[in-house]
């Protein structure tokens, strides 16, 4: 047994058709989930912070439910157990020309629900972060809830949300490897397939796991740059750098007021 590496060569520089395809679905797969985990972790969120008792309560015991239990376990009960016990069967569908396939459907449903409990509490604990007597101050003046949220709370919270809700990113990306286990061709699926039919198994697992790399470095980057802007937008005299996100390097220079 040797590792042939004219095929890992041409695997990673030239991969096929059927590779390529499940890089794209894995990207809008992780893509699209993450959008609607942000969406439905923030309703969630602010439910967490309701008056309402009943809210909260549903709020929690949702969150407490779907982190407790594996993605795995969940995406069997989405796409087979729903079916099973007839109160839901996902069935392909045409969206703007395209068709959705069924596997797809449920692996979203699965992500962003397993997803949005996460960001839930991300999200309340950058709300969380700001200081209850700037809300207070705020209503004081006259401002409506809602205002007080939309150009006071939410523009401070979202520098401590952006980092962790980040790092949420790039591990679905990488969790979309399980969605194989209910049919969806994504890369790790196309991996396995290619595997089977060549029995290059360590060449194209590396290949794999390489643009799995590339992806998280890539959102890495982006990540950075979004979480700069921010910084800039409030005054912040502090960038991250590349290094030091990919490989440890030094902070940048501290905000000017730690440097009284």
């Amino acid at each position: 047994m040797h590792f042939d590496w004219q095929f890992f060569w041409k695997s990673l520089f030239t991969p096929s058709e059927r590779f390529l395809d499940g890089l794209v679905l894995t990207i809008v797969i992780s893509v699209v989930a993450m959008v609607l985990a942000i969406l439905v972790g923030l309703v969630l969120a602010l439910l967490r912070r309701s008056r309402f008792a009943v809210l909260r309560w549903c709020a929690s015991l949702y969150i407490w439910a779907v982190r407790g239990t594996p993605l795995l376990v969940q995406l069997v009960i989405i796409y087979t157990g729903l079916a099973a016990v007839g109160l839901y069967q996902f069935h392909d569908v045409s969206l703007f020309g395209l068709s959705v396939k069924a596997a797809i459907q449920a692996a979203i449903v699965g992500l962003t629900i397993n997803e949005s409990a996460y960001i839930a509490e991300i999200i309340r604990a950058g709300l969380d972060s700001v200081p209850k007597g700037q809300f207070e101050a705020a209503e004081s003046l006259g401002m409506k809830p809602a205002k007080v949220m939309r150009w006071i709370i939410v523009p401070q919270s979202l520098r401590v949300m952006v980092p962790p809700m980040g790092n949420s990113f790039n591990g679905m990306m990488k969790t979309t490897s399980v969605l194989s286990v209910i049919g969806v061709s994504e890369m790790f699926l196309v991996t396995q397939s290619i595997s089977s039919a060549t029995f290059h198994t360590f060449e194209i697992f590396i290949v794999a796991a390489l643009y799995y790399l590339a992806l998280t470095t890539i959102w890495t980057v982006i990540q950075a740059e979004i979480e700069n802007r921010l910084a800039r937008q409030l005054g912040i005299n502090q960038r991250v750098r590349i290094t030091q996100r990919l490989l440890g390097g030094r902070r940048g220079p501290a905000p000017a007021e730690a440097q009284v």
